[in-house]
């Protein structure tokens, strides 16, 4: 019985821990998405107000784009995001974390446009130092244009898990023991952002921006960063301290129910994952892809 109670009571601790209620992931406590980003690119177009964040794309050279004031090593990372609507091929909207530099680190979001009555497709990648070549891709199971939903970046020293409105839809393990990357040293801001790639975004480029949509429009809302602030090299110490909430036993890995959804996801919605694609790797395939992920 006592056993039972153990589990019961850990089931619940991650039900409303890793469920991401919203509340729980305010960070910053109840800061405005106003005083925690600033607009980088196009701030002719691109607006700010209160909690709320809009990206504009007028023309191939007219994007914009926005990032966080401060830069982060590990906690969980989230945005309400409500995408581009109708004919969006060629426009990709984003929404991730990277460090700078050659050897910069990064973990994406992006969401690739599409014809009219096509899905968009989800894309995600991890970088190393530099280096990705990590990429998984998914179609959503719902419109991502009729309403606002969360994309939620969980990083800490054990993994990376993308969630889609609280359900997981990938992992990336950290086995820097056996000499696989994992970003774990370098504090990293986060971006979002708004702009023409219809010379590949879209079925390999053959489907262009249809100009006459214009402009084009992506809504923004809730970011919040429940997360370690980076401060230099000594938060390379600090912000992977036992200490910390995310570094709880409770988030090395997914529980059993957590697996079977996100199985459930990547069975129906994956389109594109770089660990079964043989023929691109020549047989010689990336070390973490003979390894488990959850």
């Amino acid at each position: 019985m006592e056993g039972n109670m153990k589990a019961i009571f850990l089931a619940l601790v991650i039900s409303v821990i890793v469920a991401f209620d919203h509340s729980s992931l305010q960070v910053n406590g109840q800061e405005d998405l106003a005083k925690s980003m600033v607009i980088t690119w196009g701030k002719d177009r691109a607006s700010i107000n209160g909690d709320n964040l809009d990206l504009v794309l007028r023309d191939k050279h007219s994007g914009s784009a926005a990032k966080s004031t401060a830069a982060f090593l590990f906690g969980s990372i989230e945005m309400q995001i409500k995408l581009v609507p109708g004919n969006s091929a060629g426009v990709v909207t984003t929404f991730y974390l990277s460090s700078t530099g050659s050897k910069h680190d990064e973990i994406d979001f992006e969401f690739l446009g599409n014809v009219t009555g096509q899905p968009y497709t989800i894309h995600t990648n991890v970088y190393c130092e530099g280096k990705g070549n990590r990429e998984e891709q998914f179609v959503p199971w719902y419109d991502p244009t009729a309403d606002f939903h969360n994309y939620t970046i969980h990083w800490n020293p054990s993994e990376i898990v993308w969630y889609l409105d609280s359900k997981p839809i990938r992992v990336y393990r950290n086995y820097e023991s056996q000499g696989v990357p994992y970003p774990n040293k370098q504090g990293m801001e986060v971006y979002t952002s708004l702009w023409n790639a219809d010379d590949w975004a879209t079925r390999g480029g053959r489907d262009k921006t249809d100009w006459t949509h214009a402009p084009f429009t992506a809504h923004y809302r809730r970011f919040r960063a429940r997360a370690c602030k980076w401060n230099g090299t000594p938060s390379i110490t600090q912000c992977a301290s036992k200490s910390n909430w995310y570094t709880s036993p409770v988030f090395s890995q997914l529980t059993p129910a957590q697996k079977g959804q996100m199985e459930g996801i990547q069975n129906k919605n994956r389109i594109y994952a770089y660990c079964k694609d043989t023929n691109r790797f020549k047989g010689n395939m990336p070390k973490e892809c003979s390894l488990p992920q959850f």
